[in-house]
């Protein structure tokens, strides 16, 4: 059974910096891949940064130079470092995973399994 737990979420001023976390148990992939989405009100779910199981990262234009992936196999977690937030950036944000082969991973339909998501918000 496959469960993702995210934490780490907060309400912060522009310019702050968050980290969450997603603690997955129950998750092992050689082929796969685990992902951050996020979900502002009335908007669709967009991804924000992937990372296949081999560790290649990819993070969403519009994120890149302010977010970062990363992971801890050894503890079973998946990191996203968010830096030079800005009010655009409150949404709920999702760990998601899948573990069988996806040619990008950075869809909504690639993923099977996802947490139940962490508010993030920056405001002054």
């Amino acid at each position: 059974q496959v469960h993702l737990v995210e934490s780490g979420g907060d309400s912060v001023q522009p310019g702050g910096s968050l980290r969450l976390t997603c603690a997955a148990s129950g998750f092992t992939t050689t082929t796969g891949c685990m992902a951050w989405f996020r979900q502002a009100p009335g908007k669709e779910r967009e991804v924000v940064a992937s990372l296949d199981y081999d560790g290649t990262g990819t993070i969403a234009n519009d994120f890149k130079r302010r977010f970062f992936i990363s992971q801890d196999n050894s503890e079973k977690a998946l990191y996203l470092q968010m830096t030079h937030l800005k009010p655009e950036d409150t949404a709920m944000y999702y760990c998601a995973a899948e573990p069988t082969h996806r040619e990008w991973c950075l869809l909504v339909p690639d993923y099977s399994y996802w947490g139940q998501g962490t508010q993030v918000t920056v405001s002054s």
